[in-house]
């Protein structure tokens, strides 16, 4: 009897606590169901500090708008030019990306 006793307590005390352990998660994250995005930012974007607001909004229309790598390529290599020519005349360094945009772009989807 007293074996009988303990399996229904360890049933009913699983059966209880189960509920609680099958509580739903924080979900799939903060850009759950948001269409896909990038980001063009200081880390991606040689220039960054030396544009405007509109020139980065431009910018980054411009890429998103980018049908193909090689369209993405021009534009990041044209971009570039005119940052470090902006750079040359303010006196300061232009630095290469940490990331390559484009190919991240690639990686994610955005163009064959």
């Amino acid at each position: 009897m007293k074996l009988t006793q303990i399996a229904l307590v360890a049933f009913l005390g699983a059966a209880v606590a189960a509920p609680v352990f099958a509580q739903p998660g924080p979900g799939m994250g903060a850009r759950a169901g948001k269409a896909m995005r990038y980001a063009f930012n200081k880390d991606n974007t040689p220039g960054w500090s030396l544009m405007s607001a509109e020139e980065r909004s431009a910018y980054h229309d411009k890429m998103l708008a980018a049908k193909s790598y090689d369209e993405c390529k021009a534009l990041q290599d044209e971009q570039h030019q005119a940052m470090a020519a902006r750079a040359k005349e303010q006196g300061k360094t232009l630095r290469g990306p940490r990331r390559n945009a484009c190919d991240n772009m690639k990686a994610r989807g955005f163009f064959k």
